[in-house]
């Protein structure tokens, strides 16, 4: 955890879990994982500069896709299912979700191809998963990005979390978020309580966040159950 004073969850609030899906719900990134596999000539300066935030999140998803033809969707869409791997804890989480009535999102920068065949087996309701679209009709592939920043946001981010979080008064709704990313950046600037890992763990400390550091759904559960306990 980070060493400064964590902001707790308002239980008196309704609680709203915000989940990012490449790297957080999944053990890694996927979309880093396809463009590595099929290694098209240019991809790694195109996600240096997105993580170093030189390139927004679409321009720079959208240039790594078009690097892939959309004749290879069979092989690109197989590889991103088969490759990818449930972080531990994640149908806990859920589960812990539905019975004390929180609610729960994926708001995920990752593409419909992977993100919906890979949620498929956890029963969460399809308006509350927010990802990325896919394009394959013409000769490349091209991400669709039907979640795209409102005027609020000019960070061209794709899927616009701060979009989804914003619809959720923080009068009324206790806001955590759960990321790994720079897809999370923007996000974690507004959340209420961020859980945090890997590259959104040095942005929090950039921006003088605090979070809670987690590697498994597990250490999210023992923070939300703890603070629970506290309350009572």
């Amino acid at each position: 955890m980070s060493e400064q004073a964590l902001r707790t969850i308002d239980n008196k609030k309704n609680r709203v879990i915000f989940c990012d899906f490449d790297g957080t719900i999944t053990e890694n990134d996927n979309i880093i994982a396809i463009i590595r596999h099929f290694n098209p000539p240019g991809w790694e300066a195109i996600v240096n500069d997105i993580v170093g935030q030189r390139k927004s999140i679409r321009q720079g998803v959208g240039e790594l896709f078009r690097l892939l033809p959309a004749s290879r969707k069979r092989e690109v869409v197989d590889y991103a299912i088969s490759n990818a791997r449930i972080r531990s804890g994640f149908a806990d989480l859920l589960e812990y979700c539905k019975t004390n009535n929180i609610e729960f999102y994926v708001t995920s920068g990752g593409i419909d191809f992977f993100v919906y065949p890979l949620l498929s087996p956890f029963g969460i309701q399809a308006e509350h998963i927010y990802c990325n679209g896919s394009d394959f009709s013409g000769e490349q592939i091209e991400i669709t990005w039907p979640h795209a920043c409102e005027s609020h946001c000019k960070n061209d981010c794709g899927m616009c979390k701060t979009t989804i979080i914003r619809r959720f008064q923080p009068e009324s709704y206790s806001r955590i978020l759960i990321g790994d990313s720079v897809t999370d950046f923007e996000g974690a600037k507004i959340a209420d309580v961020v859980f945090a890992r890997s590259h959104l763990i040095l942005k929090c400390r950039e921006l003088g966040l605090d979070f809670h550091e987690f590697e498994t759904f597990h250490d999210v559960l023992d923070v939300i159950k703890q603070q629970e306990e506290d309350v009572n």
